[in-house]
C-alpha cells in the first residue's frame, strides 16, 4: 500500500501525527504539504492527491484540514474518489468496509490526536467487503461514467 498525504495549514501538525503513524506501520507514503502555517487554498493539496488516487499512482489518500469538510468537497470532485469524512472509529471502519472509501479526510481541529492515529490506522488496516456493498458502490461508479450524469431510479 501507498498513500499520498497533505493539509492545508490547519492540519499541518496532525499530518506529522499520521506520518508518524504511517511510519510505525511500515507503510509507504507521499507527503504533498503544505509546510506553512500561512493560510493557503485546501483544494491546491486535496486535488492533487485525489488525482494520484484516481490514476492509482497510490493506493489511498489522508487529507486533514480544520474541519475536514473542504478537503472533502474538493476531492470528490475528482471521479473515481470516495472521499469520506471521519472523526470516530466506527465510521472509519464503516466507509473502508461499506463504501471502499479510498480517501480519508479529518479536521484538526475536530478531534485530537490521539483519536486521529486511532481513525487512521483502523482506516488503513480495514479492506473493503465487497458483498452487497460492492453492488452500491458500482453504482456510483457507473454514475460517474454517465455522459448525461443523470440516473433513473
Amino acid at each position: 500500500m501507498k498513500v499520498a498525504i497533505a493539509s492545508d495549514h490547519g492540519g499541518i501538525n496532525l499530518r506529522q501525527e499520521i506520518i508518524s503513524l504511517m511510519e510505525e506501520l511500515n507503510i509507504e507514503y507521499v507527503d504533498l504539504g503544505c509546510e506553512c502555517t500561512a493560510s493557503v487554498d485546501y483544494p491546491d493539496y486535496a486535488l492533487p492527491v485525489a488525482q494520484k488516487v484516481a490514476s492509482q499512482e497510490v493506493s489511498r489518500g489522508i487529507l486533514i484540514c480544520g474541519t475536514g469538510i473542504g478537503m472533502s468537497i474538493a476531492a470528490n470532485k475528482v471521479k473515481g474518489i470516495r472521499c469520506a469524512l471521519v472523526h470516530d472509529t466506527f465510521s472509519a471502519k464503516a466507509t473502508r468496509e461499506h463504501n471502499d472509501s479510498n480517501i480519508l479526510a479529518m479536521g484538526e481541529r475536530v478531534i485530537g490526536p490521539g483519536l486521529a492515529r486511532e481513525i487512521a490506522k483502523i482506516w488503513l488496516m480495514t479492506e473493503f467487503e465487497g458483498g452487497r456493498h460492492e453492488n452500491r458502490v458500482n453504482k456510483i461508479k457507473q454514475y460517474e461514467h454517465q455522459s448525461d450524469a443523470t440516473v433513473t431510479v
